[in-house]
């Protein structure tokens, strides 16, 4: 290709010679997500224990938590953006130009905040410069769609694609288990003016480091003669969001909708309770980190269980029971929470168990509804949606809620997202039950 970046003709060199089986392309998506993952959840934790206090400190711990989560929800409004700026990229100038500079503005964009002065230094600039930080964060991230994901599913054994689509998902918790790894560390060792002072900034600035590892990894995969073949057969080709949109838009609301359980309950296990446990009780947050970090072990398993049990079941009627499990989980989380350091473990360790098992299977469990035409940028759109309907305000809304009128808004929170995800799967079931009795025939058909 012409127009490849030289390390994507550098990365073909040594990546042609052979057919790339699907073991590998998960180990390299994996690679890719962890990656993300650990870059906002670094952010996530920092929105709670360093930036009210370095950044708003004008105001009391509480209404500084509140500023930070706003901050914190800009990423999930860039995002959509991000992906719409470098699906042009992609076509002008190859996927490897667009994925080597979104991994390298991710990663950037979180090691500058490594650097940022605080509010008492600059004054109101540097709330300023984490907003900045913050949105080239997520620009960045609607980016790094590669279409791996997609690659990984339609190269998956006949009868694994439950298996195979929960591979990606394991970078959530494994992103995760690094960066309240690493904050735990210093929170626990280091004593609270030597954390504000410098010990926060570390997570930060090793994100550069981890995202250079995981755009090598994920070139590799990129730049195949496979991947390339999929590109040709129209698999997954960038394409106009304004044509995609015109032709099939219903499946990009259907599918934004359709995790929203999952997505709702993802922030509610790991960046509101460390926000709840740091502002309303006496409880240490480095424990409390580790506490997360056995939560993220348990995630993992599940989100690997739920591979299995889908190949069993189907992803959809799993992601419903899920849903239900969500509903009902919903019903005890204020008791949970509310309840003390017992209460509280049990929160993240069920929650993290049901967010697992739901969150394996919630990417792209509608994308087949898209043509192949339009199949790659519906499943970015579809993802930046989700994240943004469901997860992108989720602590900002829980902790401004809970804190006035009570943990049962949390509830509230958790159920509405079920009672959208169970909506949106019987919506689908509908419009593929009309569609196939041919009183509607769809797009992707033709």
């Amino acid at each position: 290709m012409s127009n490849s970046a030289p390390l994507e003709r550098d990365a073909r060199l040594v990546s042609t010679d052979h057919k790339v089986a699907p073991e590998e392309i998960a180990l390299g998506v994996v690679i890719g997500r962890t990656a993300e993952f650990f870059d906002f959840f670094v952010y996530g934790i920092g929105s709670v224990l360093v930036f009210p206090s370095l950044f708003f400190p004008f105001v009391d711990p509480l209404t500084g938590t509140i500023y930070s989560f706003m901050v914190f929800s800009l990423a999930f409004i860039a995002r959509p953006i991000g992906s719409m700026i470098f699906m042009t990229v992609d076509r002008l100038h190859g996927r490897g130009v667009k994925l080597t500079a979104a991994m390298l503005m991710l990663g950037f964009s979180t090691a500058v905040i490594s650097f940022l002065p605080g509010y008492d230094q600059i004054g109101a600039a540097s709330i300023f410069l984490l907003g900045v930080c913050r949105v080239g964060q997520g620009l960045a991230l609607g980016g790094a769609w590669d279409g791996l994901s997609s690659l990984l599913s339609l190269n998956a054994p006949r009868g694994r694609r439950g298996w195979y689509a929960m591979m990606p998902q394991l970078g959530a918790p494994l992103g995760f288990l690094l960066a309240s790894g690493l904050f735990a560390y210093f929170v626990i060792n280091l004593t609270a003016e030597d954390f504000l002072g410098w010990g926060w900034r570390y997570p930060f600035y090793v994100a550069f480091t981890i995202n250079v590892v995981a755009l090598f990894a994920r070139l590799r995969l990129v730049a195949t003669d496979e991947f390339v073949r999929q590109l040709e057969s129209r698999e997954l080709m960038p394409v106009s969001v304004a044509d995609m949109f015109a032709a099939q838009g219903r499946f990009v609301l259907i599918g934004a909708f359709v995790p929203l359980a999952s997505f709702a309950l993802f922030h509610l296990v790991t960046i509101f309770p460390l926000s709840w446990v740091t502002l309303f009780s006496d409880r240490s947050s480095g424990g409390f980190l580790l506490v997360q970090c056995a939560g993220a072990a348990v995630g993992a398993v599940a989100i690997v269980m739920s591979g299995i049990i889908a190949d069993r079941i189907g992803r959809r009627p799993l992601l419903a029971i899920c849903a239900a499990l969500i509903a009902v989980f919903s019903a005890v989380t204020p008791w949970l929470l509310g309840g003390g350091s017992t209460g509280q473990t049990a929160f993240i360790v069920l929650g993290f168990g049901l967010l697992g098992l739901s969150f394996g299977q919630a990417s792209g469990a509608v994308t087949s509804n898209f043509s192949s035409q339009y199949r790659y940028t519906g499943a970015a759109l579809t993802s930046d949606l989700s994240w943004l309907i469901g997860a992108g305000f989720a602590p900002l809304v829980a902790l401004g809620f809970s804190s006035r009128f009570g943990l049962g808004w949390v509830s509230v929170y958790l159920l509405s997202g079920a009672v959208c995800t169970l909506a949106s799967l019987l919506f689908n079931k509908l419009e593929t039950q009309e569609s196939s009795s041919g009183q509607r025939v769809r797009p992707a058909s033709r």
